[in-house]
């Protein structure tokens, strides 16, 4: 069964499955594109759904969108209407203008859907529930301005995720450190008061709820109140799955989440991703670049999901390469006499995938199972195509099709060609390497070079 690295236990663990396994995911803020570093979060949880699967196992996978909740704090309210003024929409078109981006660009990374995909929005009576049953319990408290906030010292574990215990835990860790409403500096808001589009009726006055409480109520609603993994970006940590933890385990009385897995952050050309640097590169950048979008998931697949990822675009370029060219190796061999699958090589990839993700080592054996000319091509054929059913990189797409040579190669077998009538044997041999890498395999004979 899959080992993985539980971020509150602090070591990798194995997920006990059975028959069902149901996973809480973390998901986008839809006022906005989805840029690739947001992208690799979800991909961890579509490798060990893929994963878990492949040990004939069912998972149940929600994963929320937030349209509402932090988006209103610090000002946050002003600044959705004026883009959603700015671009002739209302804040509900603009939600679902971006949400529909977002479906579009994961599933051009091939991330399965999930069953359940609740919106905030349309979710706010269960978040009143909850909120009036931890005020009930004594787990949270209300303001006369009609804020409510959770007292987190009625909460003794809290820091069990990120490590930031509360007698450590100073104002200054917290956006709204300083704040007169709060019994403890480290007490955060369920309800906050506000007038106007996003904003509901509630038994403490108008208002909207806060971020975390979003994901407490809609995975205590959609997955039950014990599941089995919760995924989500480092970034999320703290505060948001501490505060998570706290509301949905004061509520149901236990702990609800039994693992915390979370991905690493991505860098790229050395440099955060985010707006605020003016580093974001999208997925539509990608194709607009003329690189497949899976080449994107291949870059993914070369690090370790909880390992700090620097990407580039010549990353990117040469991970396009590998795709296209096991695309082109697959539909070769699917021509060959059928032969049973290269199985030690498959055990030797499943191995990798099942400790604790190591796609790195996963991809280094199939690099080996390509070059390995003692394995029949039929062979590697079914070896690859079952791998692919976790890898999700469409190694099939070109079985079948007409070969048609990848954009400059044909300008690179000329130039190939008039380097072996120049007898420039070292010029040959580097332009056989580029066309290789591009998927292009070149073969010589009496008649001159021909290609595959």
């Amino acid at each position: 069964m899959l080992r993985i690295y539980d971020t509150r236990a602090r070591q990798v663990e194995e997920i006990a499955a059975g028959r069902a396994l149901r996973m809480y995911t973390c998901g986008p803020t839809v006022y906005r594109y989805a840029h690739v570093g947001n992208l690799r979060t979800y991909l961890l949880s579509d490798l060990i759904r893929r994963v878990l699967e492949r040990r004939r196992a069912r998972v149940l996978v929600c994963q929320n969108i937030t349209d509402v909740g932090h988006l209103a704090d610090d000002g946050g309210e002003d600044k959705v209407l004026a883009q959603a003024r700015a671009e002739g929409r209302s804040v509900a078109e603009l939600a679902r203008f971006y949400e529909d981006a977002f479906v579009r660009d994961t599933a051009a990374l091939n991330l399965r859907p999930p069953e359940h995909m609740p919106r905030a929005s349309e979710h706010i009576d269960l978040m009143i529930e909850l909120i009036a049953k931890l005020v009930e319990q004594g787990n949270a408290y209300t303001v006369p301005d009609g804020s409510v906030h959770f007292d987190v010292r009625t909460f003794p574990t809290y820091g069990e995720i990120s490590g930031n215990r509360l007698d450590s835990l100073k104002p200054a860790h917290r956006i709204d450190a300083v704040d007169p409403r709060k019994r403890f500096h480290a007490d955060w808001a369920l309800w906050k008061p506000s007038v106007g589009e996003l904003s509901w009726d509630a038994p403490w006055g108008q208002g909207f709820p806060g971020w975390h409480v979003e994901c407490s109520a809609m995975s205590l609603r959609f997955l039950g109140s014990r599941f089995e993994l919760h995924t989500g970006g480092i970034d999320l940590r703290f505060p948001h799955h501490e505060d998570e933890r706290a509301q949905s385990d004061a509520a149901a009385g236990h702990e609800v989440v039994r693992h915390w897995v979370h991905g690493e952050h991505l860098l790229f050309d050395g440099r955060k991703m985010a707006k605020s640097t003016g580093n974001v590169v999208l997925l539509s950048d990608v194709t607009s670049a003329g690189l497949d979008p899976l080449a994107v998931r291949m870059a993914f697949l070369e690090h370790r999901y909880r390992q700090q990822m620097n990407l580039t675009w010549d990353t990117l370029r040469a991970a396009d390469r590998t795709v296209r060219r096991w695309r082109t190796r697959v539909a070769e061999w699917s021509e060959s006499p059928s032969a049973p699958m290269a199985l030690d090589y498959v055990k030797r990839v499943e191995a990798a995938f099942y400790d604790d993700l190591d796609t790195p080592s996963a991809l280094r054996v199939l690099r080996e199972l390509e070059r390995d000319d003692a394995v029949a091509p039929g062979a590697k054929f079914e070896a690859f195509l079952h791998v692919d059913q976790v890898l999700g990189l469409d190694l099939s797409t070109d079985i079948g099709k007409a070969r048609v040579l990848p954009a400059g190669a044909g300008e690179l077998l000329e130039a190939r060609a008039r380097a072996r009538e120049a007898e420039d044997w070292t010029a040959a041999d580097r332009l056989r390497n580029e066309l290789a890498e591009m998927g292009v395999r070149v073969s010589d004979t009496a008649e001159g070079q021909s290609w595959q």
